[in-house]
């Protein structure tokens, strides 16, 4: 059953919306709340580790085979099954007596988010016609960075003055509102492929190969993460095969390699690889080297994620009426020219050239994201939009991964496995500065790779 009424869009939006707000959000939160946690339940570093770990391999290593049951079973029905599962978890989270109870709530939570985050752009893909889908994708943007842009700020309000169990407790209104609206208003449901046999095998497959693919790389300086590494490696090979073979994959290889399929899914992967991990080094430059407290350092790296929600919208609407490949040439381009600024920072750089390159990347990603993600969706066939989400999705989550290992492989040849002390600042920022310009260099190869997106989706 298809329902693209105007009441239906606007709710599918709301809901969309909601969901992409809270994952951000929970997940730039839980940041700023480990300290607490590590001092109430007696976590060790390594414990405390695994809360964000688990909450981030969960979401990625599920969205494909969520993607794929979304387009058999029902695209909201696995939305709703995601709500609901985000918001138990977040509720034993926030009731947790022990860290381990709570490691065990984080994984939960994350894969809420893999069946929310697996569904929420095929379902926008499903109830909006192509000519206004980018303004929607536009306005599901806006909300995944203005959770990034509130997580730090009322996440760092909510822990001091609530403790860190109020920003679990915080998820669980919102999610009870989400499956209100749900039963409430959003009617019908949106399928693309009912009744054919979903692929188990390689699911289970699937799952642990890509799970020790991206850990194993965030490890690469040990050879227990070499080897987790290469046995992901492995299975992930292993699991394409399957795929090539299988009469209905959960990955679709000849849509995904079409030139247009391909650019734009290239193009996402590399931007989340030069931009995820600009904020953990700008927290240790502010706060280390510059000694800002974390609050204003907070508010000046939130500039980044502030100029995507301002400028997400606009840029959406105006991908549904121009050509989309005008919006992510420009958009690589100019966030390649905000890491280059951010590669000359020393001592002595004044912050009105730090916030510029902030600028510069949000605008970026802004004028990118959207037409992109627009023009992704719309080189699939109805038929695999839960997939198509789903692989988008987790070219984003294997971004941000990659992005986070490069960082440490990095930092670990300049510095080895010690703290940042006044010492070893020119380490530091020698191992900053590289950083940058190894980042701005992936940022230079999505502005080629853009090029060959088409003028507008299928």
């Amino acid at each position: 059953m298809i329902n693209t009424g105007i009441n239906q869009e606007k709710t599918a939006l709301i809901l969309v919306a909601l969901g992409a707000f809270l994952i951000p959000f929970m997940g730039s939160s839980l940041n700023i709340a480990l300290p607490s946690i590590g001092d109430e339940l007696t976590g060790s570093l390594i414990l405390l580790g695994w809360l964000p770990t688990v909450f981030v391999l969960a979401n990625a290593a599920f969205l494909l085979p969520f993607g794929k049951l979304a387009d058999i079973h029902g695209r909201k029905r696995i939305f709703t099954y995601g709500v609901v599962i985000y918001t138990t978890a977040s509720l034993l989270a926030a009731l947790s007596p022990t860290i381990q109870f709570l490691i065990l709530g984080s994984f939960l939570q994350g894969l809420g988010c893999a069946l929310i985050f697996a569904t929420g752009t095929a379902l926008l893909s499903s109830v909006y016609p192509a000519d206004h889908r980018g303004a929607a994708f536009g306005f599901f943007i806006t909300a995944v960075y203005v959770g990034l842009f509130l997580g730090p700020l009322l996440g760092g309000f909510l822990v001091q003055n609530l403790g860190w169990r109020s920003i679990f407790f915080f998820n669980v209104p919102l999610g009870l509102i989400l499956l209100t609206l749900i039963f409430w208003r959003l009617k019908g449901e949106w399928t693309g492929a009912p009744g054919v046999e979903f692929d188990l095998l390689g699911s289970a497959i699937y799952i642990p190969s890509l799970t020790a693919l991206l850990y194993g790389f965030t490890d690469l300086g040990n050879s227990i993460g070499q080897m987790i590494f290469i046995a992901g490696v492995v299975g992930f090979i292993i699991f394409l095969w399957r795929e090539r073979v299988f009469p209905d994959p959960i990955l679709r290889l000849e849509d995904l390699l079409k030139r247009v399929s391909a650019s734009s899914a290239l193009a996402l992967l590399f931007i989340n690889i030069s931009t995820t991990a600009m904020w953990i080094l700008l927290s240790l430059y502010f706060q280390d080297l510059l000694g800002l407290e974390p609050q204003i350092t907070a508010l000046i790296v939130s500039v980044e994620p502030l100029m995507v929600a301002l400028l997400s919208l606009a840029v959406g609407r105006l991908s549904d009426q121009r050509e989309n490949r005008i919006f992510t040439v420009s958009g690589m381009f100019v966030t390649t020219t905000g890491l280059l600024i951010l590669s000359t920072l020393n001592l002595t750089t004044p912050l009105q050239i730090t916030i510029l390159g902030l600028v510069l990347v949000g605008v970026g990603i802004a004028l990118f994201s959207p037409p992109t993600t627009n023009t992704f969706m719309g080189s699939m066939k109805q038929a695999n939009y839960g997939m198509a989400s789903a692989t988008l999705s987790t070219m984003i989550y294997a971004g941000q991964t990659l992005s986070l290992g490069i960082l440490l492989f990095i930092i670990s040849g300049f510095m080895g496995n010690v703290q940042v002390t006044p010492a070893n600042y020119h380490l530091f920022l020698s191992s900053l500065n590289v950083a940058f310009l190894i980042f701005a260099s992936f940022s230079g190869v999505g502005v080629v790779i853009s090029l060959f997106m088409s003028k507008k989706p299928d």
